[in-house]
This record gives C-alpha cells, sequence and structure tokens, in this order.
C-alpha cells in the first residue's frame, strides 16, 4: 500500500471509466475523486482488447499510487488488475451492477463465470464504492475489503427546461408517460427500455394518453414497428438528445417509467436516470425493487410484476393508462420523511468526507474525521 502523507491530493491518481469517456461514467469517476486531482486515461471499449492492452500500459508509464476504476467491464478491469498485481498498487472499484445477475440475463449460463469474475473484482480492490447501499452490500458478502455508497446524481441544469408538447402536438390536458434511456435490444428476453410503455399503450384507446421515449440503440427499430400506426400519434421516439436538454424532455411528461426486473439485477440498482427523475418532481412507475419502497416520497406507484417485459406488468400499465388523469397526478401524496437526496452533487462536506475515506481505503488510516485520516 502507499504510504501516507501529509495532505490526500499527494496521491497520484488515475481514473478510468470501462463504458468509455464519453460515457455518464466517466464524469462521474473524476467528480468522485475531483479534490485529488486526478489523471483520466481513456477505454474505448469498441476496442475492448487492444484499448486493454493500451490502458495497461499507459498504467505502467503513470505509476500511479491508485487506480479508479469505474464500471466491471472486463477489459478495462482486466487491465487494472494486471497493472495492480504488477505494480503492487491498489485499486478502487466503483459499479452500479451486480455483474452475474447481469451477465445471466443476456445469456442464463453466463451466471457462473460472471460470479466468479465479480467475487474476484470485490475481493482484488482495496475498496469499493457502489451506487446503492444493496451492492455494497453484496461486495462486502463476496469479499470486499471495505466498501461504501456514493449514490447517483443528477447533473446541473445548464439550459432553461423546454416543454415539448407544443411540437409534438400534444394538448396541455393530455397525460403523457415517457422515459429516457438507452434503447439497447435484449434478444433473450426480448425487450429494450421503453416497450413496455409501447406495448401498453396500444392496449389502450384514450386518445389523449401519449408516449415519449428518448433515447437511441438497436432497439428503437422495433419500438417502432411495435407503435404501428400510433408512431407519431401517440407514440413519440425522439431519438438521442443532449444531457444539458433531458431536463426539458423530463418536464413534458406527467409520469416517468423506471423500468426493473425483481431480480439480481433490477433489485440492486437506483439506476442512472432515478436521481434525474427524482429531480424533474414527476410520478414515477416502477416494478416492487427496493428503491421504490426505501426512496418513495409519494410520487413512486409500484406496479405488479417480475419485469416490465412480462405480460402481468403490461396489462398494470395499460390499465394505469386507461384511467388516470391529469387531476389524480397533480393530487399525489408527499411523504412526512423524504428520501435522500440524489439530485444533490457531492459537494462540500460530502465531498471531504468522500476523499477521506478514499485515503482511508489506500493508506488503511481511520476515517473518522479527515485530520485522524491523515495519521499514519
Amino acid at each position: 500500500m502507499v504510504a501516507p502523507s501529509t495532505a490526500p491530493t499527494d496521491l497520484r491518481v488515475v481514473t478510468v471509466a470501462s463504458q468509455g469517456a464519453d460515457h455518464p461514467d466517466a464524469d462521474r469517476i473524476q467528480a468522485l475523486f475531483a479534490d485529488f486531482n486526478p489523471q483520466h486515461v481513456d477505454f474505448d471499449r469498441s476496442r475492448k482488447l487492444s484499448s486493454a492492452l493500451q490502458l495497461y500500459r499507459r498504467l505502467r508509464q503513470l505509476k500511479p499510487d491508485l487506480v479508479a476504476l469505474e464500471g466491471t467491464g472486463i477489459g478495462a478491469a482486466g487491465a487494472v488488475m494486471a497493472w495492480s498485481t504488477r505494480s503492487q498498487r491498489p485499486f478502487i472499484l466503483s459499479s452500479g451492477d451486480a455483474v452475474a445477475a447481469y451477465w445471466a440475463l443476456k445469456r442464463r449460463w453466463l451466471w457462473l463465470p460472471g460470479f466468479a469474475y465479480e467475487t474476484v473484482l470485490y475481493r482484488r480492490c482495496a475498496g469499493f464504492i457502489g451506487w446503492t447501499p444493496y451492492l455494497v452490500g453484496r461486495a462486502l458478502t463476496l469479499g470486499a475489503r471495505r466498501a461504501m455508497t456514493a449514490e447517483g446524481w443528477a447533473p446541473p441544469r445548464t439550459k432553461p427546461v423546454v416543454d415539448h408538447r407544443a411540437e409534438l402536438g400534444i394538448s396541455e390536458d393530455s397525460v403523457v408517460f415517457g422515459l429516457v434511456g438507452s434503447l439497447r435490444w435484449n434478444e433473450r428476453v426480448g425487450y429494450c427500455y421503453g416497450h413496455e410503455l409501447v406495448s401498453a399503450i396500444r392496449q389502450t384507446e384514450r386518445p389523449d394518453v401519449h408516449v415519449i421515449i428518448v433515447g437511441d440503440g438497436d432497439g428503437r427499430d422495433r419500438l417502432a414497428a411495435l407503435a404501428g400506426d400510433d408512431l407519431g400519434k401517440r407514440v413519440h421516439l425522439i431519438g438521442a438528445v443532449s444531457r444539458e436538454d433531458v431536463p426539458g424532455w423530463l418536464a413534458t411528461c406527467d409520469v416517468l417509467s423506471l423500468p426493473q426486473s425483481v431480480d439480481g439485477v433490477g433489485s440492486f440498482r437506483y439506476t442512472t436516470k432515478l436521481a434525474e427523475y427524482l429531480e424533474a418532481d414527476r410520478v414515477i412507475v416502477t416494478t416492487q425493487i427496493p428503491a421504490a419502497y426505501d426512496l418513495d416520497d409519494g410520487r413512486m406507484r409500484r406496479i405488479p410484476g417480475n419485469a416490465p417485459w412480462e405480460t402481468q406488468y403490461i396489462a398494470e400499465l395499460a390499465s394505469l393508462m386507461q384511467f388516470v388523469s391529469t387531476r389524480l397526478l397533480s393530487s399525489q401524496p408527499t411523504s412526512p420523511t423524504p428520501p435522500i437526496s440524489l439530485a444533490k452533487s457531492f459537494t462540500g462536506s460530502r465531498v471531504h468526507i468522500l476523499r477521506a475515506r478514499v485515503r482511508s481505503l489506500v493508506t488503511g488510516s481511520p476515517t473518522i474525521n479527515p485530520v485522524a485520516s491523515h495519521q499514519p
């Protein structure tokens, strides 16, 4: 491990995001370690093997005291673990997904190798930063030596929020269901984000209910085909937008869909969308995942069903679309105990606490307070 120094910023920290430098994960890991003035090393997930080799060589050249890795992609993580073994220096892992369950969602037989890989990651890292307390518990159970929770947060607004109803021809008294996310198609379960909304609205006859889906991916054409003659009328596929424009599209909606499976994938997540959804102050419909209970401030609507691609969930969502009204939505109760603020950026004392904790993960010092963390 690294010898203690008089200031946390003496540590030479490199950040890496397995999803790539242009992914929000890269912004997250750099923000979490901003007090250390980290150097970010890019990883190109479209060229995983060659990029992994380049990452390993770059880490050997930079000789950092610590690498902070966001994500569990095998290319980036493999390079970081190889560097850690060779240099005998630590790395910290941050993740928002349970690897084994996520791999099994693509191919069932991948659960066992995914579990083995996930266990190795937890046991090899000097510390784990989970997006949720559920993942922190999982990491500790599987062998992580130390762990902490750092929830996601909504990016600061840089542009005025614009309501897009007029440009889509949606009246003010219509009820709009919406979603923002990647439309990556999962062949095994026949689903991508937004599929539940399009399937549900096709089971309703109300002309004053609309669906807005913001995002792109190989599932977009499938959603367009599923929408049929409702495409451009009641179903609006917007495509990809900049992060600065996301709040405006969320504000255009009355109800936001947070589709997650009630299993080892969805039940461990908050998802990157949740903070932005809470910031938008809209009703959120989701499954009966733990977060839907733990973070409910009166806006969560939990729909029965084990997954958003199952018949029961879609039927319940269609029923909500058929009978919901804007008046009902505007009179939602609020919780007497507000949930934690996921939209609050890590600034001030929160970053100070995080810096002390990260330093402790590297030096073994206690994290009672920033002063104590400087003691050998």
